[in-house]
């Protein structure tokens, strides 16, 4: 496989992933960011840990989505990340109504 060979896939592949992220965003309630990964979930805890001085974060989801090409299943029922980098959580915005097959609506 040549270089541009893996290249066209990998731009494949991150086509593929962005249509699947853009039909299930609207099936999660939370965005969470790590250093390493970006998350879809519905239930998101976050502490804040303290051991030795050391601060990090432990993050809890369930009912989630993972933004990761290379994962042969992206849904998973329970997620933990424990880092000392920092996390973003956001709520995502639920639209009142949306109708189907209108994908514009409410934008």
């Amino acid at each position: 496989m040549s270089a541009e060979d893996l290249e066209k896939y990998e731009t494949e592949m991150e086509l593929q992933l962005y249509r699947e992220y853009r039909d299930i965003v609207r099936q999660f309630s939370y965005v969470v960011e790590t250093e390493r990964r970006f998350y879809l979930a519905n239930s998101v805890d976050l502490q804040v840990r303290n051991a030795d001085g050391e601060v990090y974060f432990e993050v809890a989801m369930s009912d989630a989505w993972v933004w990761d090409m290379y994962r042969p299943a992206r849904f998973v029922k329970n997620v933990r990340v424990v880092t000392f980098k920092d996390v973003n959580v956001e709520e995502l915005d639920k639209p009142d109504i949306s109708l189907p097959g209108n994908p514009s609506f409410g934008s």
